[in-house]
């Protein structure tokens, strides 16, 4: 049996002929960029987060970029972030000459609260923590944190569109939150897109400005930026895909129960998080011999991923940089992602689970 990791074919007969009637709008009305269904996914988008504001850019890195430098974090500024993570996080820091520093995570895989604590210096002028696979990091201890020592909250939610904590939703914390829209994540563009969220108007502002190469009516350039603005083509595929996340948040979470279920007794599974809702951007074990286990599985046709095979910190740019990493470490090494997303069929987990018992004699 093969079971991909992801399968981003449009397969469904009517979303695709919904994705191609928005596609066939914006070249009727011609406004290739930040057309007017930009516009209606920021407020739709804002609003399912309970934020006042929503700017669409390019991509989570482009979010991530643009939002730090709109709080104006630059050279001689500290940022403290996981360890474990995407290293567009890292990088976004970096590019704005601030220098990231990486906390320790949890058994959750999410970054360590007492970690970045003890990393805080007079040069710290933020936290970027990220939600993990979709798991909300302990964000209110994220909150008393930077209360306490005046620094900036940036959360960092690429990864958990639809994840709620406490009925408080992913994209609700912090001064600024980003999110990921690329085409594997939960909410999914057909490629590249992103968002930040605030409630500051002035913040708004400037991210429109910055988004357009730091720009005002298009023309007079205030400060110096990127171009980060996001297609109409994929704002309108948002669009259209919007109303479709519940329903594929909860096929995720079923088949997540089923690997519980099915894998508890033999693996790590996923921990539970009271008042959690997760949106389970990826489903991630933790076992013994991974490297072995994942060239098992992939001899038997399984599609499975380790995110990620490096810790930021030990990325070559980011090697002088002050972290924490004993835990990070040991979970990195045992971490696997397998198959769980919405088109995975109930006999495909059972195989999967099947062969991940069978690899250890269970």
């Amino acid at each position: 049996m093969h079971v991909p990791f992801l399968d981003l074919r449009v397969t469904d007969p009517a979303e695709k002929a919904a994705l191609l009637s928005a596609v066939e709008r914006v070249l009727d009305h011609g406004r290739l960029i930040n057309g007017p269904e930009m516009e209606t996914l920021e407020t739709k988008v804002a609003e399912s987060c309970g934020r006042r504001f929503a700017v669409g850019v390019g991509s989570g890195t482009v979010a991530l970029y643009l939002a730090l430098k709109g709080l104006g974090i630059g050279p001689g500024d500290e940022v403290i972030t996981t360890s474990l993570s995407w290293i567009a996080t890292a990088n976004a820091i970096g590019l704005l000459g601030a220098t990231p520093v990486f906390a320790d995570i949890g058994d959750d895989l999410n970054i360590d609260p007492d970690s970045a604590t003890r990393l805080v210096t007079s040069r710290t002028k933020a936290i970027v923590p990220v939600h993990y696979t979709g798991r909300i990091c302990r964000m209110e201890a994220f909150e008393a944190l930077c209360s306490e020592h005046k620094l900036l909250l940036v959360e960092d939610a690429a990864q958990s569109f639809g994840s709620r904590l406490n009925d408080r939703p992913a994209g609700n914390f912090g001064t600024v939150a980003c999110f990921s829209m690329n085409s594997m994540k939960v909410f999914a563009s057909c490629g590249e897109a992103g968002m930040i969220l605030t409630d500051d108007a002035a913040m708004r502002e400037r991210l429109v400005s910055l988004r357009y190469n730091g720009t005002v009516n298009r023309e007079t350039c205030i400060e110096p930026s990127l171009n980060g603005r996001m297609e109409t083509m994929q704002a309108a595929i948002l669009l259209e895909r919007l109303p479709l996340v519940p329903a594929i948040i909860q096929a995720r979470q079923e088949r997540a129960a089923w690997y519980d279920a099915l894998l508890a007794d033999v693996v790590d599974t996923p921990p539970a998080t009271p008042g959690l809702f997760h949106s389970y951007y990826t489903y991630t074990i933790q076992a013994d011999r991974r490297d072995e286990l994942k060239a098992y599985l992939e001899e038997r046709g399984v599609e499975c991923k380790i995110q990620h095979p490096i810790l930021m910190p030990d990325q070559p740019p980011y090697k002088s940089c002050r972290a924490e990493t004993d835990n990070a470490r040991r979970v990195q090494a045992r971490i696997l992602c397998i198959p769980a997303n919405e088109k995975v069929r109930r006999e495909q987990v059972e195989y999967v689970a099947q062969s991940i018992r069978s690899f250890y004699g269970s």
